[in-house]
């Protein structure tokens, strides 16, 4: 483990690689821009939409892209299939740009092929949770406006009863009986893809909108988060530069002619920030193979790396947990593994400790700290610095990446100060979709306040400490306490209600809620969660409720005293 001068020395070093991989001229330079009245640094060199970004996979035309069931397409395949798809959205169903358009479907091929037609032609992609219910669905469609919705035959079936009262285009996703709407692929018949032409004609901008992905945040309902092709791109040349200064740093991981095609295996939700961008998106930046999973199970993770020569497993921290607590584990062939990442929430250090144990030695362990407001992008930690820093998220991504610890004021606080996460950068999204107050709230001088709560340590460091937001984070998925709150207090039964979130090995945290039952009435578990089953997805509803016919505590405000609460309650389950 390298000690705090080693670590020192280290950081100096990274420094320099860091200076001359952005300066001028170079591949990945940077250089300051103007966008909204603040000033950033950028990326000089990457592409200007999505739609280029795209094009840099074809220097690889030949080879695998996506890997699905039994399914495989090559670049050439998924590029010419998305540029047909392009075509039937402007020709057939009069899309133009803006238009917002959404996804709400499994992990498949045609999420990905309809997520790059849409941005191709300069229209919102509008990525839905899939795991949303009717109501929640229907809230999405409303909110974002969306024109046409790519949709599979699951969340039809929840989203149908709805659908009467919008004025929107349907496209079913391998549709398991007749609908009475267009099939993905039968759109495809006999369309000849848009020409480079035709897409340059289409003028698509840094600065126009590409996507809305929704987010649950301290307050009602969940809030779109609404980025630009460049908020994207950006991000995406983050993890390309820090990837890049990794391997000048360690040349000795570099493999010269790799044994395997690079691959990575796509166990997240696509819904999810860190699914889109860091898995998808970011395999055309370095070409690699996306393994895609219908769903997530830990043995078939195992199978895949093996049978696909997976050399980057990235999820969230419960996935890693699982497949190292899989019987297959110790007979799975990981070798090709060279990197086991994870975002999205934090990792316990005993989970690095274990990694390190079982793993092969050359599958460098990695964290990452971002949001959806921030395309993913924030801290960034991997090998040494990760083992000798376990409780840390790591230091600000480079190069176009700040971050600062404010207090209550304002004033930005020294290392070691504790206060409130601000990011600035060019991955900062654009605001909340049809929300200027809630967009102030958060952006001030171009400094996106985080609402979690941390320090820099006297490196530099980032150690997340607590969330100043009303949320939980279960498995990575973020949950409003508001909302599901105010979901309780619609049953007859519940006089007023306290979500919260406690800690959970395998989760991280997982919800509960402390009830407060009206009168004489009778209320159980059981019951609370099949009246909360058609209001809330599933992984939203508390796994643990404390129902009472007294008042909740207070604080001295009259509200409802939630760390009280919570802090009862671990302290009856963890030391009794």
């Amino acid at each position: 483990m390298l000690s705090d001068e080693e670590i020192q020395r280290d950081l100096e070093k990274l420094r320099d690689i860091v200076v001359k991989h952005k300066a001028p001229g170079a591949p990945l330079a940077i250089h300051s821009e103007v966008i909204d009245g603040q000033e950033f640094e950028v990326f000089s060199n990457a592409p200007t939409n999505l739609s280029g970004l795209y094009d840099l996979a074809q220097q690889e035309a030949d080879k695998t892209f996506f890997v699905y069931l039994e399914e495989r397409h090559t670049f050439q395949e998924v590029y010419s299939m998305a540029r047909r798809l392009a075509r039937v959205l402007i020709e057939r169903y009069k899309m133009k740009r803006s238009d917002r358009i959404a996804i709400c479907a499994r992990n498949s091929p045609e999420w990905c092929l309809a997520y790059m037609a849409v941005t191709l032609l300069g229209a919102v992609v509008v990525p839905m949770n899939s795991w949303w219910r009717g109501a929640e669905l229907e809230y999405g469609l409303q909110d974002s406006g969306s024109k046409l919705i790519f949709v599979d035959q699951a969340r039809f079936q929840h989203v149908a009863p709805y659908l009467a009262e919008q004025d929107i285009e349907i496209v079913m996703i391998r549709p398991e009986s007749e609908t009475g709407f267009s099939e993905f692929y039968s759109l495809l018949d006999r369309v000849d893809p848009l020409s480079d032409e035709e897409i340059e004609q289409l003028g698509v901008g840094p600065e126009d909108n590409a996507s809305i992905m929704y987010t649950s945040g301290s307050t009602g309902k969940p809030k779109g988060v609404l980025s630009t092709h460049r908020n994207i791109i950006n991000a995406l040349y983050t993890w390309k530069f820090v990837r890049e200064i990794n391997e000048i740093l360690r040349p000795e991981l570099v493999e010269e002619n790799p044994k395997y095609q690079p691959a990575i295996l796509a166990n997240v939700p696509l819904f999810h920030v860190t699914g889109s961008h860091a898995q998808f998106l970011a395999s055309f930046i370095s070409p690699r193979k996306f393994v895609m999973m219908y769903k997530w199970d830990p043995e078939k993770a195992l199978e895949l790396i093996e049978k696909e020569r997976i050399s980057v497993f990235h999820g969230v921290p419960t996935m890693t947990w699982e497949i190292m607590q899989s019987p297959k584990f110790s007979s799975t062939d990981l070798s090709s593994l060279r990197g086991v990442q994870s975002g999205g929430a934090p990792r316990p250090p005993e989970h690095l400790t274990m990694i390190l144990q079982k793993f092969p030695e050359v599958a460098i362990p990695g964290l990452g700290y971002g949001l959806t407001e921030t395309n993913a992008i924030g801290a960034i930690i991997s090998g040494g610095f990760y083992q000798a820093k376990p409780h840390s998220t790591g230091r600000p991504s480079p190069p176009v990446t700040s971050m600062r610890i404010i207090d209550e004021n304002n004033n930005e606080l020294p290392n070691g100060k504790r206060g409130e996460i601000c990011i600035k950068g060019p991955t900062i999204m654009k605001g909340y979709w049809n929300q200027p107050e809630a967009t102030a709230e958060v952006i001030k001088d171009g400094w996106f306040h985080t609402g979690d709560i941390g320090l820099l340590d006297g490196l530099g460091f980032l150690i997340i400490l607590d969330r100043a937001k009303d949320i939980v984070i279960r498995g990575g998925e973020n949950i409003g306490c508001a909302e599901v709150e105010y979901a309780i207090t619609e049953h007859p039964a519940v006089s007023e209600v306290s979500v919260y979130g406690i800690p959970d090995d395998r989760l991280g945290e997982i919800p509960c809620a402390s009830v407060m039952v009206k009168g004489s009435q009778i209320l159980n578990d059981e019951e609370l969660k099949k009246f909360l089953s058609s209001k809330i997805a599933d992984f939203k509803i508390p796994e643990r409720f404390y129902f009472q016919y007294e008042q909740l505590p207070r604080i001295a405000s009259g509200k409802i005293a939630k760390k009280e609460i919570r802090q009862r309650v671990i302290d009856q389950l963890f030391t009794s």
